[in-house]
């Protein structure tokens, strides 16, 4: 045993030396050392496909990819478990300075042949949330429960992202309220139930489809047993996160799939607050008459640098009541999806420090 742990402290460190080496003398090099991050700070990457060009809306390139998690390396980021993040959450456990949680969505084939294999050259943990139903039914470019066991085996985490991929965050017109909470805990509990029969787990952690929610949504998840939900809202994690909305930065497309953004995303915050207004409940109209969040430590952001950003209407510099900060708005919402974004820097690291949240126009 001790002969073993020797071989594979030598197998780490000779990864290390390559990727270093490596970095050094490609021309992916020329990007600098991530700056001062004051922690803590951790951030959950999202990903879907892996190599896969034609489709450019959800694809990262495999090379980019490596360098992307090289760079986590060179910088002395942890990479955590998903799972330990959710422990530390529910415990108030004290996070990193600098870490990163890698999550994959759906479960695309190229999650076993691409991304997997790179991931096991650095030893990163990472989550699967599975669309159930597209794996199940064998749908094209979709792993195999075979492939799932062998990475199940090898100690990958796998979870729900729901059985149909429906937007339960849409409520779908002509159905009232007990119905759509009963439509809702239908698609969970059916991808939960053919997740437990082909791997023998119960899921934890439920991934929405496309990042959309309502409180409806997190309410019936949580009366499953879901310990914590994840979003696609942009942002970091504190100690103050919601375990029924973690954020996680997207990777994929043209500008958000770059080493650049994946550097800029990684060197923001949280914004811990105190209540959204409008809450991510159910909007029964088009129009908001204010957007605004209260800051749990107004004090800690630079006097001007505070606004609120809302999709298609943009950003707003904040007006401040105390320690809410908001805009008053006459415009009706222009998107059915829209997300609400409060920012400001901080005054000690001088870093962005955010926090989105999800609200739902009707349906017209």
């Amino acid at each position: 045993m001790e002969n073993i742990n020797k071989s594979v402290k030598s197998v780490s460190f000779a990864v290390k030396l390559i990727l270093f080496l490596a970095l050094i003398f490609s021309p992916f090099s020329l990007y600098a050392q991530a700056e001062s991050s004051d922690g803590p700070g951790v951030t959950v990457f999202i990903y879907h496909r892996f190599g896969e060009d034609r489709y450019p809306t959800t694809n990262v390139d495999a090379e980019v990819f490596r360098e992307q998690l090289a760079y986590l390396l060179m910088n002395n980021y942890q990479v955590i478990s998903l799972q330990d993040l959710v422990s530390s959450l529910k415990n108030d456990s004290p996070l990193p300075d600098k870490a990163a949680v890698i999550t994959i969505d759906d479960g695309y084939r190229s999650t076993y042949e691409v991304a997997w294999p790179i991931l096991q050259s650095f030893g990163y943990p990472f989550t699967v949330f599975l669309y159930v139903q597209g794996i199940d039914k064998g749908y094209n470019d979709y792993m195999t429960w075979e492939q799932i066991r062998e990475m199940q085996a090898a100690g990958v985490d796998f979870q729900n992202h729901t059985y149909s991929h429906h937007h339960l965050g849409d409520w779908p017109q002509g159905m009232d309220e007990a119905g759509y909470r009963a439509w809702i805990r239908q698609d969970i509990r059916k991808g939960d139930s053919i997740i437990t029969d082909k791997l023998g787990v119960q899921s934890t952690i439920l991934a929405t489809p496309y990042g959309e929610y309502n409180s409806i949504v997190q309410q019936e998840a949580k009366a499953l047993g879901y310990e914590a939900i994840c979003s696609q809202d942009s942002g970091s994690i504190s100690l103050q996160t919601d375990l029924s909305s973690i954020p996680r930065e997207p990777i994929l497309g043209n500008e958000w799939a770059t080493l650049a953004h994946f550097e800029k995303v990684i060197n923001q915050i949280d914004m811990p607050i105190t209540v959204m207004d409008p809450a991510p409940e159910p909007l029964m109209s088009d129009r908001v008459d204010r957007f605004g969040a209260g800051l749990l430590f107004a004090d800690r952001y630079r006097k001007g640098t505070l606004g609120v950003y809302v999709s298609g209407l943009g950003w707003h510099p904040a007006k401040t009541d105390g320690n809410f900060i908001y805009f008053d708005n006459d415009k009706p919402l222009q998107r059915h999806i829209n997300r609400v974004t409060v920012s400001g820097r901080d005054k000690e690291s001088g870093r962005l420090a955010r926090r989105t949240w999800m609200v739902i126009r009707p349906s017209k």
